[in-house]
């Protein structure tokens, strides 16, 4: 039987042919719950990280790692005992590591078995970094930044002059970026020597994100988004105003995205902003972007949109269970997760595909959360 022309024209102005391609400049359906999973004791800060086999790792400001399956279902369940703020990281071995505040950094066993852990100074809310010699980096409110050997022994700790919460980045050369409440951002050697540093005009508390060029992206909470080259040396800077931990990621376009206090806001990679679209509430987390160039934006008060590149918002969904204060992880099947106060949520975009053909598509790069820069096909 033929479609009738109501029908026709619904699918229409859903922006989608009959391939599932999506029509440019036209509405898109917002994406379908696959399903939700209530967190244990609420409230997650902590992004998921997806592993290759699907498994999703979600940790809890409650204190709880969750390994959840792709159907939503809870394998298990670690208590670290104190608030978890830091995203975890997954190891080519399957390794999960985190921090929490009870000043210990973990790492534990695909199957929940807690293999080691180290314990900081002070609480430990940056998310790691996984080299690829499988050294795991992060920073710690004792005013230090670390780098830990795969068995958990100290490899070397680089002192700064106030607390790291910024999550640090991986360049293409093995180079580690990462910021501090010190009003500096750093650049160290894999071997954790200082290759230079540059002044802010107050605490640096986001992620960074790494160009397929080498440029380094970050926030300060000075209110301005900053570009450097490899060598330290200022590209731009752009006032945005913005001062929340939201991190910048890459279309592999020439757009970078990021959440400026209550507006998802697209800046070309010459410094020049683009466009500006109101998410009616504080964005704290990350964007992602898709490789159908689409970026999907998260706001405190529990709203996902999705816009195409020229700005456009295709749609605006509010969910129930409380703020979003983390970041949305795409998987490679084009599944968006997202954790709110009360709920993990598995969403189907109507196209689903991969992340970006990018550097940087999202939180730490990819899904897995090792904050190491991607190869560009």
């Amino acid at each position: 039987m033929k479609p009738s022309i109501a029908a026709l024209w619904t699918r229409i102005i859903a922006g989608v042919f009959f391939s599932g391609t999506l029509l440019p400049g036209l509405a898109q359906p917002a994406p379908t719950n696959l399903w939700k999973l209530r967190l244990p004791l609420y409230h997650a800060c902590a992004t998921p990280a997806i592993a290759p086999d699907g498994t999703i790792y979600q940790a809890t400001f409650s204190g709880f790692l969750l390994a959840v399956n792709p159907r939503g279902k809870t394998l298990w369940e670690i208590n670290a005992g104190s608030e978890i703020n830091s995203s975890p990281a997954i190891a080519d071995d399957g390794t999960i590591y985190f921090g929490a505040r009870n000043r210990k950094f973990y790492a534990v066993t695909p199957g929940g078995k807690i293999k080691w852990t180290f314990s900081t100074g002070a609480w430990n809310d940056s998310s790691p970094a996984i080299g690829a010699d499988g050294t795991v980096y992060f920073g710690s409110w004792d005013n230090n930044f670390y780098a830990l050997n795969p068995d958990g022994t100290k490899k070397w700790v680089f002192a700064t002059s106030n607390i790291v919460v910024s999550s640090p980045a991986i360049g293409h050369d093995g180079t580690l970026y990462f910021g501090s409440h010190d009003k500096q951002f750093y650049a160290l050697k894999p071997d954790g020597g200082l290759l230079w540093r540059f002044a802010t005009g107050a605490p640096v508390i986001s992620s960074p994100a790494i160009g397929a060029d080498g440029t380094i992206y970050f926030t300060s909470t000075d209110g301005n988004f900053y570009a450097l080259r490899p060598d330290g040396s200022e590209r731009w800077h752009l006032r945005t105003g913005g001062a929340t931990r939201s991190s910048p990621v890459l279309d592999g376009q020439g757009l970078i995205y990021l959440g400026v206090n209550a507006d998802c806001v697209a800046i070309a990679e010459s410094g020049q902003k683009k466009w500006a679209a109101s998410m009616w509430s504080t964005v704290e987390g990350t964007p992602a972007v898709d490789a159908n160039a689409l970026v999907y934006c998260a706001s405190r008060n529990a709203r996902l949109a999705g816009m195409m590149p020229n700005g456009t918002v295709l749609w605006r969904q509010q969910y129930e269970g409380g703020e979003i204060h983390a970041s949305l992880t795409l998987a490679g099947d084009g599944i968006i997760y997202v954790p709110n106060a009360e709920y993990l949520r598995a969403m189907v975009p109507s196209n689903p595909v991969p992340p970006a053909n990018s550097s940087w598509p999202m939180f730490r790069a990819n899904a897995r959360h090792t904050g190491r820069v991607q190869p560009v096909n």
